[in-house]
């Protein structure tokens, strides 16, 4: 085997527009973004082992609750020094069944595998959950940084309409609550403006209402005279509409994204890998 490294490893994150018009996703399976380690473990080696013990338990466990993280222990016939530790998460979206949560984390596990073929680490966002993997800790670490934005076609609001737009993302910015009671899904409307906001729950309440914050302004900034807006940082989102269909509804139709159908962003990754 190869002697331990520890380095800092860029991810490739592909971010994809799906249509609703002729995609075979329902929305909840719907594909937004997803990002590879580039450092590969070696098949059959006590990474995989513990890889896959990894993702299955967050299978399991996505019909029982809408978050969870785990991390992986050491597998039979590898020794706690053999195994790596890996740590992993998913975040359901807030207002999923439990069957649809593990029917979403599922598909995500499932995509994970064909994006991501032997990395050592990855991440991905279906419309409605969100799976990642790692085997450096991540677990309560903000994350602000923007992974993928996007605004529909203008519609040239009224100073009327364009402040009940932003009523309702200051109130989805700020109804989270406090301490250890905060709400990591929040949902707010006002006639047709429709928001939500969610936070990955591995975060405080303070860390949570931070990036929500950040993408509620960044919506606000970079989507004002949008139809719609989608803006995901690394642990948050935030995604407003007009005329009531959120874009996880299939209401956008084929508008173009705020960004190229195709595009490039680095986040890093510490890489603690036996191979």
């Amino acid at each position: 085997m190869a002697a331990k490294t520890t380095r800092t490893l860029p991810i490739l994150l592909l971010s994809l527009l799906l249509l609703a018009s002729g995609g075979a996703s329902t929305p909840i399976d719907t594909f937004l973004f997803g990002g590879c380690s580039q450092l590969k473990y070696t098949p059959g080696s006590p990474y995989e082992s513990s890889l896959n013990s990894l993702l299955t338990s967050l299978v399991n466990s996505a019909p029982f609750s809408l978050y969870n993280n785990f991390t992986s222990q050491s597998l039979p016939p590898y020794s706690s020094s053999a195994a790596p530790t890996l740590y992993g998460l998913y975040q359901c979206r807030g207002d999923l069944t439990p069957p649809d949560c593990r029917s979403c984390v599922a598909r995500a596990v499932t995509q994970l595998a064909t994006l991501c073929p032997d990395a050592t680490g990855g991440a991905l966002q279906l419309d409605a959950c969100f799976v990642r993997y790692d085997n450096a800790s991540f677990l309560g670490v903000q994350d602000k940084s923007v992974v993928m934005k996007k605004c529909g076609a203008s519609l040239g609001y009224g100073p009327g309409a364009s402040a009940r737009r932003d009523a309702v993302l200051d109130y989805v910015a700020g109804s989270g609550g406090g301490g250890a009671y905060y709400k990591a899904y929040r949902v707010g409307g006002s006639g047709d403006v429709y928001a939500v906001a969610q936070c990955v729950q591995d975060l405080s309440g303070s860390q949570c209402q931070d990036c929500v914050a950040e993408a509620v302004g960044l919506l606000k900034s970079n989507c004002a005279a949008a139809a719609w807006g989608d803006v995901f940082l690394g642990k948050c989102y935030a995604r407003f509409s007009e005329g009531g269909a959120h874009s996880g509804s299939g209401g956008h139709g084929t508008t173009t994204p705020f960004f190229p159908l195709f595009i490039f962003l680095y986040f890093f990754l510490t890489g603690n890998v036996k191979l």
